[in-house]
């Protein structure tokens, strides 16, 4: 696995604040995405806690959870079947 879920907690936490909650699911949806291969697939690039971070940092402002959706939404465009990595409701609090 190329994601290291502890690492990319803090990562997304440290570049993008929001709510610890924020950054765990964004992290799960991470794992299963490298998990399911998809990415490297489409795009010949493993994915890691870099690229999650540096595509998370092209996306408009807001917290993990908003940018990851965008960077979902955009994968959803470009290539298909990413919706299901989209991140549908979480909590707010913590």
């Amino acid at each position: 696995m190329f994601i290291d879920p502890e690492r990319l907690e803090t990562r997304l936490q440290e570049a993008f604040g929001g709510t610890d909650s924020q950054s765990r699911v964004v992290v799960r949806q991470a794992v299963d995405l490298a998990d399911s291969g998809q990415y490297e697939a489409d795009t010949g690039v493993p994915l890691t806690n870099d690229v999650v971070v540096d595509e998370l940092a092209d996306a408009p402002e807001g917290p993990p959870t908003d940018r990851w959706n965008w960077w979902i939404g955009s994968l959803e465009i470009a290539y298909g079947d990413y919706g299901r990595f989209g991140i549908r409701r979480y909590r707010t609090e913590e």
